[in-house]
């Protein structure tokens, strides 16, 4: 006598059913009133609005030696502790520090700060940039990349980038750019006076001169008269006659016009530009021009 055994689909639906039901059951540990009181608490806290951005220094586990060193060592570099102290010190701080400790009948701490630091890191990076760009380009182009990478934005980003935002001793909050830009400079004097000269060059070609990585020159440097000044750089060659060309012109009366126009002398072509209309084509060909000049120059 064989046994009877239930469908297949049956027993199908008997499984599911059951593991439907346990499923429901076990996401059943929320209580209901976690929802509404995470609302409430979400609301207070949009009431309250965003908490003041404090410096690093306030928090219990600040340890300021211990950042001195490790900032020496993420930079692959070895620093003298006081001279990278002094370089991190503004005068502003230095002075307050004065006062206080006179207010409050202490002895007078010694007055140190980075004023001359500030002075010796700025010639040092302002040298090694027109040293290096003066093996490639001409004096026109050197001071602009030069103005570029020492400028203060320029200055500014660097030296947050490898992390002075928290280690400048400074009283003001949050740190301005100048006196970001002022620190990173006293760094560099701050690491020729703790190795080498060689050495801080080095940096500075690491870090200010990596700036530039994927940027042309030609955007940084820009003229104001690009065909003026193709014409007093082809006079000091002595070559005196230019003649520009419509080469080429499209959708005229649109306002997709494009007119392209060459530049010439003794039927040599100098350099070639497009634009909405034939004097702005000129300036762009005479940048062109230049741009070739430049790109076959030999430093004297």
């Amino acid at each position: 006598m064989s046994l009877w055994r239930p469908p297949f689909s049956l027993l199908h639906r008997c499984i599911s059913k059951n593991f439907y039901n346990l499923t429901i059951s076990e996401t059943r540990n929320i209580k209901r009133w976690v929802s509404p009181t995470l609302r409430v608490l979400k609301k207070r806290r949009d009431l309250i609005g965003p908490e003041p951005e404090k410096p690093r220094s306030t928090y219990l586990e600040w340890n300021y030696d211990a950042e001195i060193y490790a900032f020496g060592k993420r930079l692959g570099e070895e620093f003298d502790k006081s001279l990278l102290r002094r370089a991190l010190t503004q005068r502003e701080y230095a002075n307050m520090q004065e006062f206080t400790a006179k207010e409050k009948g202490l002895p007078i701490p010694e007055k140190i700060d980075n004023y001359e630091l500030i002075q010796e890191g700025n010639e040092i990076i302002s040298r090694v940039i027109k040293e290096e760009y003066r093996k490639l380009y001409p004096e026109d182009i050197v001071n602009a990349v030069h103005n570029y990478l020492t400028s203060e934005d320029m200055m500014s980003y660097v030296g947050s980038h490898i992390g002075l935002k928290d280690l400048i001793l400074t009283n003001e909050f949050p740190v301005a750019k100048e006196t970001l830009s002022n620190t990173f400079k006293a760094v560099v004097a701050a690491l020729k006076h703790s190795q080498d000269l060689n050495r801080a060059e080095t940096f500075v070609k690491d870090i200010v001169l990596s700036q530039m990585n994927g940027k042309d020159v030609y955007e940084i440097w820009d003229p104001q008269n690009p065909y003026e000044y193709l014409t007093n750089l082809l006079g000091e060659r002595g070559i005196t006659a230019i003649e520009p060309r419509l080469c080429n012109q499209s959708a005229v009366n649109t306002i997709l016009a494009n007119f392209q126009v060459g530049l010439y002398s003794n039927k040599e072509l100098l350099g070639i530009g497009w634009g909405e209309n034939v004097q702005i084509a000129r300036e762009t060909a005479a940048l062109d021009a230049i741009q070739r000049i430049f790109s076959n120059y030999v430093p004297k």
